[in-house]
C-alpha cells in the first residue's frame, strides 16, 4: 500500500472533507472542489463561491451575511463579505461626497459613517 497522498480533497484516511454551500432559494447545494482544485483559492473558497453566486443569481447563498453599506443621501451602496472593505468604501464615499453612510451587518448594530462637513 502506498503512503502517497494524491493531493485531492480526501484525507489520507479516505474522508472527503470538501466544504459545501447550500442555497435554499435555488434549492441546491454545491461542493467547493472547483474553487479548491481549479481556482486554487484555498481558505477563500466559500467567499469566492458566495461572490460568484451573488453575481449570477442576485443573492447570496444560505448562511452568508454581507456587510451592507448604503449612502443616506444618494442611491450608492455595496455589499461586502468582510468589514474592512465595507468600512473603507463607506469612509471613502463619505469623504468624497460629504454624505453620511450606514454600515450594517446582521451581527452588529448599524453604524453611521459621518461625512466631515
Amino acid at each position: 500500500m502506498s503512503d502517497q497522498f494524491d493531493g485531492g480533497n480526501r484525507s489520507p484516511d479516505g474522508i472527503d472533507d470538501t466544504p459545501t454551500v447550500t442555497c435554499s432559494r435555488c434549492d441546491n447545494d454545491w461542493d467547493l472542489a472547483y474553487e479548491l482544485d481549479t481556482l486554487q483559492v484555498g481558505n477563500r473558497a466559500v467567499e469566492r463561491f458566495a461572490l460568484d453566486h451573488k453575481q449570477h443569481t442576485g443573492h447570496f447563498p444560505d448562511d452568508v451575511q454581507p456587510w451592507i453599506v448604503a449612502c443616506t443621501r444618494c442611491p450608492d451602496g455595496e455589499e461586502f463579505l468582510t468589514e474592512r472593505p465595507a468600512r473603507r468604501w463607506a469612509e471613502t464615499h463619505a469623504r468624497h461626497t460629504g454624505h453620511d453612510v450606514s454600515l450594517t451587518h446582521s451581527d452588529t448594530p448599524t453604524k453611521t459613517i459621518e461625512a466631515n462637513r
